[in-house]
């Protein structure tokens, strides 16, 4: 419970006196131990606290599970306590639409409210699964830095808090959670990585594998992050506006290590074209830098990219 409250404290630390803090509040026991917490913490730092309760009406009594949670949140002092139900399409899967339909119902409710942050119940023990789906998935080392502790208005105040700690401050608070049915549907790949593929890890490399997993997501994190800083610095003086696009100057790129030189490729067709390019169509990019024998033009979604004497240049198709 204390380690809970000193994380969820200094999550709040740089938000001024008098503003309001939403929990996101499903009812199970990461998010309740978190509303419990922020409930202690945000009167003493001079805050307001409330909650937001989405129902996604995926369950039969979702309904009454979400009043049920509103309750709970009313009993330890929130206020305001906001229910909402939505509507969750199909697209990109079911748990991917109801993430997407939860996360603009946040949105909403944040602009209605005017709260300065809302609060997920994330753990590190979901922090190790969301780095083992990217790593199983292949899709590079930013899918490996896991779920950021801050990213816009959301905050992640417990990515260093095990889910059996928060399941042991519900005890010790005497406060009963909501046990999803989904969290043990193995239909849903998580829920086979949370019950199968992480004890079986463990049990064969001797523990500490989600430790190990939340470690390599920060490490990544930090590298990914100064990689961006250098290429921000060099892409104003790399880069030159054409008529409907840019240039960048070909030996410069060329000079740079291979993950800055296609960092800098993609931000800068990021940033003019508002396209994000694959991997294989930044590598195809980068061999008009390193191994430009005369070969024409590219052309990628949204954009066609060409090489002239020392220069790339980048048109709007």
């Amino acid at each position: 419970m204390a380690d809970i409250r000193r994380a969820v404290r200094e999550s709040l630390g740089d938000l001024s006196e008098g503003q309001l803090v939403l929990v996101a509040l499903s009812g199970g026991a990461d998010s309740l131990a978190l509303a419990a917490a922020t409930a202690f913490e945000a009167p003493r730092a001079g805050l307001r606290a409330g909650a937001v309760i989405i129902d996604h009406g995926l369950q039969e009594g979702s309904d009454e599970v979400a009043q049920r949670a509103a309750e709970q949140a009313t009993g330890l002092g929130l206020d305001p306590v906001i229910v909402r139900r939505i509507d969750v399409g199909e697209q990109g899967g079911p748990e991917a639409a109801a993430r997407q339909a939860r996360y603009a119902a946040f949105m909403s409710v944040r602009k209605e409210t005017g709260a300065a942050a809302i609060l997920l119940g994330h753990t590190l023990d979901d922090q190790a699964e969301t780095v083992l789906l990217g790593l199983a998935r292949g899709s590079g080392a930013e899918s490996l830095w896991g779920m950021h502790t801050v990213i816009g208005p959301m905050r992640r105040p417990m990515l260093q808090i095990r889910r059996d700690q928060t399941h042991q401050s519900c005890v010790d608070q005497g406060i009963e959670p909501w046990n999803d049915p989904h969290n043990s549907d193995d239909r849903y790949t998580r829920v086979r990585i949370r019950q199968r593929v992480l004890p079986m890890l463990d049990e064969e490399l001797g523990g500490g594998v989600a430790l190990a997993l939340t470690r390599t997501a920060d490490q990544l994190r930090e590298d990914a992050e100064a990689l961006a800083h250098f290429a921000q610095e060099q892409i104003g003086d790399l880069v030159e506006h054409a008529e409907a696009g840019l240039s960048l100057e070909a030996e410069a790129l060329r000079a740079n290590p291979p993950a800055l030189r296609q960092r800098i490729i993609r931000l800068a067709v990021q940033s003019e074209f508002h396209v994000s390019l694959t991997r294989q169509q930044t590598l195809e990019v980068s061999r008009l830098v390193t191994d430009w024998h005369g070969q024409g033009p590219l052309h990628l979604p949204g954009l066609q990219v060409r090489r002239e004497g020392k220069r790339i240049f980048f048109t709007a198709a």
